[in-house]
């Protein structure tokens, strides 16, 4: 019979890498509960005295915003930071008038990584609550790895929750994971 802290001590040697989706958890952080994300907190949390191969915050360039500041701290925090500059697409609509549409995620970045890693870790936490991932975590399972969700469970996609070995509510933390 396993106790809690045998359990505790065999996953202690598990590698894992922490995929964060900022934009993702930030806005669901702020459109939920009108609060900003501790992303120290939440890479403590969720690693729970594992072993960490990588971690890495996936940022889209904000125009107009000096984020060198949030970018150093990430780096300082322990993160690799990659960031995006968002596309911006113009056209004109049947009636002339010009539209512009920004696309800026990390979806593909974030399944790459993770794809390119999975070789080297056990589990994988995805930071983000965003459905897009469901093959991604389909595919982590075919090469063996676990896959943890972490997000808020209010702005999780419900298929992501289901198919993720484990669900991390980062709710569950309490007023721990926020600033």
């Amino acid at each position: 019979m396993y106790t809690e802290e045998r359990l505790k001590n065999l996953y202690r040697h598990q590698r894992v890498a922490l995929f964060l989706d900022i934009q993702n958890l930030y806005y669901s952080a702020r459109d939920s509960f009108n609060r900003k994300v501790n992303f120290e907190r939440v890479l403590d949390k969720v690693l729970n005295d594992r072993v960490l191969v990588r971690a890495i915050a996936y940022l889209v360039r904000l125009h107009g915003v000096d984020q060198k500041g949030f970018i150093n701290t990430l780096k300082h925090i322990g993160y690799q930071v990659r960031v995006k500059e968002p596309k911006v697409f113009k056209r004109l609509d049947e009636n002339g008038n010009l539209w512009t549409t920004v696309k800026a995620d990390w979806d593909m970045g974030i399944a790459m990584d993770a794809i390119s890693l999975a070789e080297k870790i056990d589990v994988a936490i995805l930071a983000s609550g965003d459905g897009d991932f469901v093959d991604l975590v389909r595919y982590l399972h075919t090469k063996g790895v676990k896959v943890e969700i972490a997000a808020f469970k209010q702005t999780a996609a419900k298929e992501l929750v289901e198919i993720a070995d484990e669900f991390i509510d980062l709710t569950s933390f309490g007023e721990d994971i926020f600033l």
